[in-house]
């Protein structure tokens, strides 16, 4: 539908890895880093622009991404108050969205396999909907990345701290649009070493320093 167009895509990289113990967004997988596989699938999406939200380790990431931030549609914003919790990032990520964008899409940096494909079809169904929420669904689990539109950025900003949208999401049943996804592995998230040695085993390639 017209009126959700266009749509921003907010990257929330700004955390501390607490349960990792070192910076996931500068993890490789197949020698390609976790942040550059992220931007990379945002910015080859339908995403009409990408907010990259940094906080910890913000400088060395910056480094890392010299050529993502060529891309005119990649717009960057630092959190200073990243240890204070997820909701920062939030609301600095819509508070640089909202007065362009009726809608916006929260994308986790640490979710390798979402793909442009993903976001895309994200869109397509989000788009095609009179839903002002969309989320993708997993063997009955509401998964990331979400969508939402304008109607609620009164109450995103309203979220304090380490707490995503999940709340919004629970209490507004009549609003979502859920897009059934067939393989969880496309949603893995990588919060602890064993999370990225199981993701290295189950993906051909990740394991690779090349």
């Amino acid at each position: 539908m017209s009126w959700k167009k266009p749509t921003a895509g907010i990257v929330l990289a700004a955390g501390l890895s607490k349960r990792f113990g070192l910076p996931k967004q500068l993890l490789k997988l197949g020698g390609i880093t976790l942040i550059e596989r992220v931007l990379g699938a945002a910015l080859s999406s339908r995403l009409d622009r990408i907010i990259l939200i940094l906080g910890h380790h913000s400088k060395a990431i910056l480094e890392q991404i010299v050529d993502c931030r060529a891309d005119p549609r990649l717009s960057i914003g630092i959190n200073t108050a990243y240890r204070n919790g997820m909701s920062h990032s939030l609301r600095l990520g819509l508070e640089m969205a909202r007065a362009d964008f009726p809608s916006v899409m929260f994308l986790l940096a640490d979710q390798p396999l979402v793909d442009a494909d993903i976001i895309d079809w994200l869109l397509e169904c989000f788009r095609s909907s009179d839903k002002d929420i969309c989320v993708p669904v997993c063997d009955g689990r509401r998964r990331n990345p979400t969508i939402f539109t304008r109607r609620f950025y009164s109450r995103i900003l309203k979220i304090q701290g380490d707490t995503g949208a999940r709340e919004i999401i629970r209490s507004h049943p009549e609003s979502v649009q859920a897009v059934e996804m067939d393989d969880p592995l496309r949603f893995f998230d990588i919060d602890t070493p064993a999370d990225l040695d199981k993701l290295k085993s189950l993906v051909p390639g990740f394991g690779s320093t090349e």
